[in-house]
């Protein structure tokens, strides 16, 4: 393993992946940046002082541009070889396999207690990937004002698409998340990924890797991309925006998530779309 990959602390086989700190971390010395006390005893670190004011943690080297694509590449090679992968997205921490991978499918749903006849979204790296596996019924303009970003479009799935994933339906809903490793991710993968929060069903939604370290020995790679958002906010948890696209010139709310007001307001505003409940 390369100085990104240390081993997951605690029981089970997954390793786990240290990315860059997310956007607004604190500036380290040397290439480093200072972990919290939550991170304190992980792998890694090293013997600076800690920052004024910073609390208890300890520093972190930061992997530059090649530990980046080894991460990718670790990610990614575990999801081929038919593993479960927990990773940071723009809202809260998922699970993903590759949605093609029939096996694995079933792995997510053994995972998280899930009831089996709900669905799983797809994961892909941009909106042109979204035409192979679904039926698109709205411009083009609209996909790309939503996405990438923190919302799920549901839409009639294409016969491209796994039948075992989601057999009960017709429509699928599609994540590009607003994440610069999902979408490096899912660019690297030869399909869509399917991908779910890291949680056990009904339970909240995971902000930080160390909140769902009860899968980690179910998983083949935990991606530690540090805290998402604030960790003390309830509306941090509330995962994307749900919305059926599937009706021509209707829009439908499922979920209202952390982006409904903007969302909202582009669906009507810009595109004239109507609440299909009216």
């Amino acid at each position: 393993a390369g100085p990104g990959l240390a081993p997951v602390p605690g029981p089970g086989c997954a390793r786990l992946v240290l990315l860059p700190p997310a956007r607004g971390a604190r500036p380290a010395p040397h290439g480093a940046r200072w972990e919290p006390a939550e991170g304190a005893g992980w792998p890694g670190g090293g013997s600076w002082a800690a920052p004024e004011g910073a609390g208890r943690g300890r520093w972190r080297r930061e992997p530059g541009p090649a530990e980046w694509s080894e991460a990718v590449a670790a990610a990614a090679g575990a999801l081929q070889a038919g593993g479960l992968v927990a990773v940071p997205t723009d809202t809260v921490y998922g699970v993903a396999c590759l949605a093609q991978d029939s096996a694995a499918v079933r792995s997510i749903y053994s995972l998280k207690g899930r009831n089996g006849a709900k669905p799983l979204a797809i994961c892909l790296g941009d909106v042109e990937r979204l035409y192979r596996y679904c039926h698109v019924n709205v411009p083009e303009e609209l996909l790309r004002d939503l996405l990438p970003g923190p919302v799920t479009l549901v839409l009639e799935r294409s016969e491209e698409l796994n039948k075992d994933l989601n057999p009960f339906t017709s429509l699928v809903g599609v994540r590009i998340p607003d994440h610069p490793f999902m979408r490096d991710l899912a660019r690297a993968c030869p399909g869509p990924l399917a991908l779910t929060s890291a949680n056990i069903s009904s339970q909240g939604s995971t902000l930080t890797v160390l909140e769902f370290q009860d899968l980690w020995p179910q998983l083949s790679l935990v991606v530690d991309g540090g805290p998402i958002g604030d960790i003390q906010s309830p509306e941090c948890r509330l995962g994307s925006t749900v919305v059926d696209l599937s009706v021509s010139g209707k829009f439908s709310i499922i979920r209202p998530g952390c982006a409904l007001t903007p969302t909202v307001e582009i669906l009507k505003k810009k595109y004239g779309l109507e609440p299909e409940s009216s």
